[in-house]
């Protein structure tokens, strides 16, 4: 587990001083239209106290997936706007990302302002962490902060290549997500129970196995589920199942055994005959779905045995839903998770995607300690993987 003990933006004298900020605008859009401006929000801080100090602020980010081309539909003129209006102060879009634009705007850019280059992958250099391009935009600042947190698994070069160039430190975003979750890890209050879902064990494998040496409960609903009865003989019909992952399953299985880990699976499921949201569907006993139906969420039984579990943690991680959440019929065993982990009391931190959803929409968000950023950071964090974008920033 890397331990992270990074040097932030209070950390290093800013005033007076050109700074690139790496944020994560990477927004939700539609016909132009930023729908949720949270992302915008959680960079906030940062950028107040970098203005604040009076440093010349040069904001910078992705947004969608452009390949490397300039696209209309993906520039940041939306965000500069949002910022300009939660600020209340201007914040100039350059036309480009490091062209003559970007580059005239940094160099006029005064203490206490700030400015948005374009979206940094209408530059096919960018994901490839080209050090020629991660140079050119490190040329315009003299500190290098990033706050970006959703793409600090990536090494890109406006995530990690800049610091080559720069002096680098987090930002506010990036501090609180490394010591809430490598506390979570390192010193956990316990129990430490871990609730894991979402449709392949291949996608959960790394963070099972690093969690199996940290927890005392862990927690399998969604997808993934069927893959571990199928291991250990049970009947799974059509449901999800990653069939050349049998023997990872009964070894992770083993290995819990091994360590003393309470390994829970659900004991009973919903079950449907098609993956449709009006499928007809019964409830079962998980180790006997029958030929030609398929699991499409945790039943009430192991609602409640989940819950229990949860209700006596110190330290609760939720990464994944229980079923297919997005339709409302096979939502519930996701929202009993929610409402156990809203209601423990625990130290409880949710890893991006679809738990960060069920939470937002079931008003639980203020009452979790943590709702990461990043879906992938989260997931890379949790198993214990370097992140590009942080292991880059100077120590403290």
């Amino acid at each position: 587990m890397p331990a992270y003990n990074k040097k932030t933006v209070e950390d290093i004298a800013v005033q007076g001083k050109k700074v690139l900020v790496r944020c994560d605008f990477n927004v939700p859009m539609k016909d132009g239209v930023i729908t949720s401006d949270k992302r915008i929000v959680e960079a906030l801080p940062t950028i107040r106290y970098l203005l604040g100090q009076g440093a010349a602020v040069i904001l910078c980010s992705h947004m969608g997936k452009p390949k490397g081309q300039v696209d209309p539909k993906y520039s940041l003129a939306p965000v500069a706007a949002k910022l300009t209006e939660l600020l209340g102060q201007p914040v100039a879009l350059a036309a480009d990302v490091i062209g003559p634009d970007a580059k005239a705007k940094a160099a006029a850019l005064k203490s206490g302002e700030a400015m948005l280059l374009e979206n940094v992958r209408f530059d096919a250099r960018e994901e490839k962490n080209d050090p020629s391009f991660a140079k050119e935009l490190a040329s315009m600042a003299e500190i290098f902060v990033n706050d970006a947190f959703g793409t600090a698994h990536r090494a890109h070069a406006s995530t990690a290549g800049v610091a080559d160039y720069l002096p680098a430190v987090c930002g506010y975003l990036i501090q609180k997500e490394i010591s809430i979750m490598g506390k979570a890890l390192e010193n956990p209050a316990r129990p430490f129970v871990a609730v894991l879902g979402g449709a392949k064990v291949s996608d959960k494998i790394g963070v099972i196995n690093n969690l199996i040496d940290k927890c005392d409960i862990i927690i399998i609903g969604g997808g993934m589920a069927y893959t571990f009865f199928k291991a250990q003989g049970a009947s799974v019909g059509t449901s999800i199942c990653e069939y050349d992952k049998l023997d990872l399953a009964r070894e992770t299985l083993a290995k819990a055994r091994a360590k003393g880990v309470s390994f829970i699976l659900p004991v009973d499921n919903i079950i449907g005959r098609e993956y449709k949201e009006d499928t007809i569907s019964m409830r079962i006993y998980s180790d006997s779905i029958p030929d030609g139906w398929m699991g499409l969420d945790i039943g009430p039984v192991s609602q409640e045995l989940f819950s229990k579990s949860i209700a006596g943690a110190g330290t609760v991680v939720w990464n994944g839903p229980m079923g297919v959440s997005e339709w409302s019929r096979f939502a519930a065993g996701t929202e009993a998770v929610a409402k156990a982990v809203a209601d423990s009391g625990a130290v409880s931190i949710i890893g991006g995607g679809d738990s960060t959803a069920a939470i937002e929409k079931l008003g639980f968000a203020d009452r979790m300690t943590h709702v990461s950023t990043g879906g992938g950071a989260s997931l890379e964090f949790l198993e214990g993987l370097t992140l590009p974008g942080i292991a880059c920033l100077l120590d403290k």
